[in-house]
């Protein structure tokens, strides 16, 4: 009785499956440097949030106008995910990184010297080209260069990183409202600001070498080995001394390939929908919070910005604890759990403010931003984790671009919705995202937790 032989990996597929299976001494170093990205992106995304109201003051925009200059830079990042994450597997994880920075400085700065709206709101959208491209290729990065398990708790991070930038932000803006500094001052320093950390970051990336997984997947393969030299000091005996031609690869083929593995399949799509929802619940509840907090009196400008710095503070605990709790209860069990929360307090503020009560309000979003912290955490992680290398970029910015749209159609529309139908009402609304992320978690994630791919 014959039996037929099973395929035997090719070099490069058993250099990949080895070099994702292996541990990366230097890995934990360069994942903490792929995620302090996110402080720029965060001090971008979420200053405008608690300086509207100062550039409302100077331009007296429409509320168009005004809702497309905090929008604007998430529409760019739309695209930016899907650009960036398409062009770093064509061209390489370092050079994406780099280039990203270096276009976050020029523009972060060119947004603080806007002579009127219209400028501020076109290099916003800009500079979110920039900002959705490096998170895609910075989480590509990451689950190429450390060993499974660990990658996905530093994957989970980026929650942890927001925090922090946001609680930076406000601590800065409050700096500048004791020190009664001018308002257009204000928002310029602030919005300008953000250069600075991305300056700081592109410096200290400039060594980091290009990736072996993907010098390995496009046949440089002498690259590749000086690279694990430095990196992992192996040769990558498997493969030979020189380069090959390898074969190109399209977005279609990712779409294709996607369908072949059942758990490969509802594990990115659950990413989708974890995305999506997540980021709408987001954008429309927790972004709002300062003008939430005055539209219902909670507290004056400045002691708004000191509540909303607190709760931040608390969501950074929430955002740390998420991914140390990965390993013991799975992707499945973080998700569940942060989604119900979610849910719970999502309804409680609701009634908070149905009832008027504005004491429980700071207390739900306490807890909304902590289950928030928890849902959020391993949606970009489960994507790029389970899909083959030679698409990872392409894998992740499909996945931002599902954080992306909906922030974007958020942060433009919520305020009119508000408007409408009433916070209470409009809070109530917003449960519908975490009971979609739950269900999702519940009924479509299989549990990926030390996923091996090759």
């Amino acid at each position: 009785m014959s039996t037929m032989a099973m395929p035997q990996p090719t070099a490069s597929e058993a250099a990949v499956r080895y070099l994702i299976t292996n541990y990366s001494p230097k890995g934990n170093k360069v994942g903490w440097l792929m995620m302090a990205s996110i402080l720029v992106e965060a001090w971008d995304l979420y200053s405008i949030a608690f300086v509207l109201i100062f550039i409302k003051e100077q331009y007296n925009p429409s509320a168009l106008m005004l809702g497309l200059a905090a929008a604007g830079t998430q529409g760019g990042a739309l695209i930016g995910a899907l650009l960036g994450g398409w062009l770093s597997d064509k061209i390489g994880r370092r050079v994406m990184f780099l280039t990203t920075m270096v276009m976050f400085i020029v523009l972060a700065l060119a947004q603080a010297f806007v002579p009127d709206i219209t400028w501020l709101i076109v290099i916003r959208f800009l500079l979110g080209i920039p900002l959705g491209s490096d998170i895609s290729t910075g989480y590509t990065y990451i689950m190429e260069s450390m060993a499974k398990g660990e990658r996905e708790v530093m994957g989970n991070r980026w929650q942890f990183m927001f925090a922090v930038g946001e609680v930076l932000t406000i601590g800065v803006i409050v700096i500048f409202l004791l020190i009664d500094m001018q308002h257009e001052m204000l928002w310029r320093v602030t919005l300008g600001l953000g250069a600075v950390p991305a300056l700081i970051i592109l410096i200290m990336r400039h060594d980091v070498p290009e990736t072996a997984v993907w010098l390995v997947q496009k046949g440089r393969y002498r690259e590749a080995k000086q690279v694990a030299r430095e990196m992992f000091n192996d040769n990558l005996d498997m493969l030979p001394d020189h380069d090959v031609e390898m074969p190109k690869v399209s977005t279609r083929d990712f779409l294709t390939d996607l369908r072949k593995d059942p758990i490969r399949w509802r594990a990115t799509l659950y990413g989708w929908i974890a995305c999506f929802v997540q980021a709408s619940e987001f954008s429309t509840f927790a972004f709002y919070l300062p003008v939430l907090f005055v539209m219902v009196g909670v507290s004056s400008v400045l002691g708004i910005n000191l509540v909303t710095m607190a709760l931040f503070s608390f969501a950074a605990l929430s955002g740390w604890v998420g991914p140390l709790l990965t390993p013991k209860i799975g992707h499945r069990g973080i998700s569940i759990a942060g989604f119900a929360i979610v849910l719970a307090a999502l309804l409680v503020a609701a009634f908070a403010l149905y009832t008027d009560n504005k004491i429980l309000l700071p207390f739900a979003a306490a807890a909304m931003l902590w289950g928030h912290y928890w849902d959020a955490s391993n949606c970009m992680t489960i994507p790029t984790m389970v899909a083959r290398p030679k698409y990872r970029g392409t894998a992740s910015g499909f996945a931002y671009m599902f954080v992306k749209l909906p922030s974007f159609l958020a942060i433009f529309l919520f305020p009119t919705v508000f408007a409408a139908i009433g916070q209470a009402n409009a809070t109530l609304m917003v449960a519908i995202f975490p009971l979609i992320g739950l269900l999702a978690a519940i009924f479509i994630l299989p549990e990926v937790y030390g996923y091996e791919n090759d």
